[in-house]
């Protein structure tokens, strides 16, 4: 476990060699708010590049040294450039960041969650109802078939998450971050409950993307617990 010193310190530790290395966190995320993501993962300092194509994709994860999928407006080329990208991510051992938007939405989008369990990424971020519906597409403890998405909002309660996020961490080996008013993040060891995040960040199209290529930038150069906390933290 780890104390409040030892977790800032290794935050701002991370934030110094993000800034030192430029790390590139490729992305294959929703057209709708790219250039959002885009433009976090520049601030924080990291580099950017966004792709679609299949060959793109699994050239990109290759190039990089993190990579941020979400799924959030998906296209039907997106049903061989995501796994092909993931399993290149996990062959590299290379940490990847996924967000499960809008997860039991569509044949396709449930397709490529499923395969996500084959190649599980460093970092899973969503909101409570997303990682308690992920939870329960993989089959794990704490999750839900039966949790409702309307759309990309959340109808649950970060610490109800709780349970299905821990699951999910245990499985991955990574972290998992619960956002909302406020934020949850867990290693399946330890959980953190952070004040940064705002019921704001609901009516603003692009702070979960954002988040998660800020959180992808940082797992570059970090583990997935203090990753998601640095992300976590920037992202208010």
């Amino acid at each position: 476990m780890l104390t409040e010193k030892e977790l800032r310190t290794q935050a701002a530790a991370a934030v110094t060699a993000v800034h030192e290395t430029t790390p590139l966190a490729g992305s294959i995320t929703n057209f709708v708010t790219i250039d959002f993501v885009a433009n976090a993962q520049l601030a924080v300092g990291g580099s950017a590049a966004m792709v679609y194509l299949p060959d793109e994709g699994t050239a990109l994860a290759i190039a990089g040294q993190s990579m941020y999928i979400n799924v959030g407006t998906l296209l039907p080329v997106h049903e061989r450039t995501v796994p092909a990208a993931m399993v290149q991510l996990h062959r590299s051992a290379k940490p990847w960041v996924l967000d499960p938007v809008a997860v039991g939405l569509g044949e396709l989008r449930t397709k490529l969650l499923s395969t996500a369990r084959n190649c599980p990424p460093a970092i899973i971020r969503g909101n409570a109802s997303e990682i308690i519906a992920l939870a329960g597409l993989w089959g794990l403890n704490g999750g839900s078939a039966m949790s409702q998405v309307r759309g990309v909002d959340s109808t649950d309660t970060v610490r109800t998450a709780l349970d299905a996020a821990v699951s999910l961490a245990r499985f991955t080996g990574g972290a998992v971050a619960v956002s909302g008013a406020e934020d949850l993040i867990t290693d399946g060891t330890c959980a953190l409950y952070c004040n940064g995040g705002s019921p704001m960040m609901e009516r603003i199209t692009g702070c979960g993307c954002s988040l998660g290529g800020v959180i992808a930038v940082y797992a570059a150069v970090v583990s997935p617990l203090i990753a998601a906390f640095c992300g976590t933290q920037l992202i208010i």
